[in-house]
């Protein structure tokens, strides 16, 4: 992640258009912003939501509502509850999440 020279920017993350993506169960939704080489991210994953990938990109990851339980590839499993979050660089722990209830995150990539 790179973030270059970036002037104050104010965000209204409810005017941003969403973009669907599907998991092997529900919908991720994001409204994204890319800020020079940083993608930044309001995601929300619906109740019942599983990835259908190992992810292998770096994050930095808030969950700001809900719960999301994050496996990685070694067989650790970790649950995230509003307020937690983690943090992992490129190809430094493949991961991949699901929510029963459904969540919402922030993240910088």
């Amino acid at each position: 992640m790179t973030i270059e020279v970036l002037p104050f920017t104010l965000v209204d993350w409810s005017a941003l258009p969403v973009t669907r993506h599907a998991g092997q169960a529900g919908e991720a939704l994001w409204r994204t912003l890319q800020a020079g080489g940083a993608r930044v991210r309001m995601v929300e994953y619906t109740a019942g939501y599983v990835a259908d990938h190992w992810c292998r990109r770096g994050h930095v990851l808030l969950v700001l509502e809900g719960e999301l339980v994050t496996e990685l590839e070694s067989g650790q499993v970790v649950t995230l509850r509003a307020g937690m979050g983690y943090h992992v660089g490129d190809d430094q722990g493949a991961h991949r999440s699901r929510t029963e209830g459904g969540a919402r995150l922030f993240i910088v990539d």
